[in-house]
């Protein structure tokens, strides 16, 4: 499915060829503090597939518990949670934040990752795969 999107601003847009039977929702206590919320829902996408049309974002590297570091793409003026990425390799996949999707309405939900981290008071989200990493 091709999608594209921006920022809240306007002044970084992108375009991507994603799969939407690959949405998924992430509960890790990383996508809570960076979205602000209680998780963030991403729709992945090979770099091939990814490219920014206007603007440059942001970057953030952010290094987990493991180890690993990880790319968070955003807006430097208006904020906006644009993409992940690993830091280095080949193939590079893209975690498009679906809030920056023009077409997130049609974007349904098909798994849930790090559950231990989700937060008590959030209901179970109903038919969704459930993975603890």
């Amino acid at each position: 499915m091709r999608v594209d999107g921006s920022c809240h601003c306007g002044k970084i847009t992108f375009e991507a060829e994603i799969d939407p039977n690959q949405i998924g929702i992430c509960h890790c206590t990383d996508c809570q503090k960076l979205s602000g919320s209680a998780f963030r829902i991403t729709a992945p996408t090979g770099e091939a597939d990814f490219k920014l049309l206007t603007g440059t974002p942001k970057i953030y590297i952010k290094t987990a518990d493991s180890g690993a570091r990880r790319v968070q793409a955003f807006c430097g003026d208006c904020g906006t949670a644009l993409y992940t990425t690993s830091v280095d390799g080949d193939s590079r996949i893209f975690g498009i934040r679906v809030g920056a999707v023009r077409q997130r309405g049609e974007l349904t939900p098909t798994r849930q990752f790090w559950c231990e981290s989700r937060l008590s008071w959030l209901p179970a989200l109903p038919g969704l795969e459930l993975k603890t990493r």
